[in-house]
């Protein structure tokens, strides 16, 4: 059986149950809890030498780390149905927004970031709140724009669903998690209504992860 290693607030791992939905893929969760420093267990540190979350283990013992990375070898392996589109230019463009989203912006309110911001820098809650929001923001701000350009309503890239609506929908949950605010971001927040509508999103949302509290 295959093995998704994750934890049910991972907005990165988020992205793989949303993939693995759509395509249809037979998996089981390993959650490691990111508060209890679960993931930096040695048993896990050998599967995944960085200690993140997620790391997707096939039933051979092979494991990948790292969300894009899974994504994008999920899509090679399983191609029906399509999360890339035909031509390279338009999988350029998508990998770009999935890029922005995967490097630029979820990497700055992340669990292990945060912590960082109270520790070392003895921020408050108040203070965190604005780090993630302002990075958030910025982010947001160049795919709004993006999205207004390429004319969808639906859709982060075009008329249909793409990995970068996979990575769009959990970051969006993350700023209502956070209190950021999205009034700048009409055509994000219509977009991420309707892939909320859909089954593979909401079903696999962090609050129906078998490991979430109840």
């Amino acid at each position: 059986m295959n093995i998704l290693h994750d934890y049910w607030r991972s907005s990165a791992s988020w992205r793989v149950r949303i993939t693995l939905a759509i395509k249809g893929i037979d998996w089981q969760s390993n959650s490691h809890d990111l508060t209890g420093d679960e993931q930096r267990d040695r048993d896990y540190l050998t599967l995944n030498p960085q200690g993140f979350v997620p790391a997707w283990q096939e039933a051979d013992g092979w494991t990948l780390a790292q969300s894009v990375a899974i994504l994008e070898y999920l899509e090679e392996r399983f191609p029906t149905p399509a999360l890339l589109p035909p031509s390279a230019r338009a999988r350029a463009e998508v990998r770009s927004l999935v890029q922005t989203i995967a490097c630029d912006i979820h990497p700055l309110n992340n669990l292990r970031v945060t912590r960082y911001l109270r520790t070392q820098w003895q921020a408050d809650d108040a203070r965190v709140s604005a780090w993630l929001c302002h990075w958030m923001h910025e982010g947001f701000i160049a795919l709004e724009e993006r999205a207004l350009q390429q004319g969808s309503t639906r859709h982060l890239h075009g008329e249909s669903l793409t990995l970068a609506d996979v990575c769009l929908a959990p970051q969006l949950y993350n700023a209502r998690r956070f209190g950021c605010p999205l009034d700048d971001f009409p055509t994000l927040v219509g977009i991420g209504a309707h892939l909320s509508s859909l089954t593979a999103f909401a079903e696999t949302r962090p609050e129906n992860h078998p490991g979430a509290p109840r």
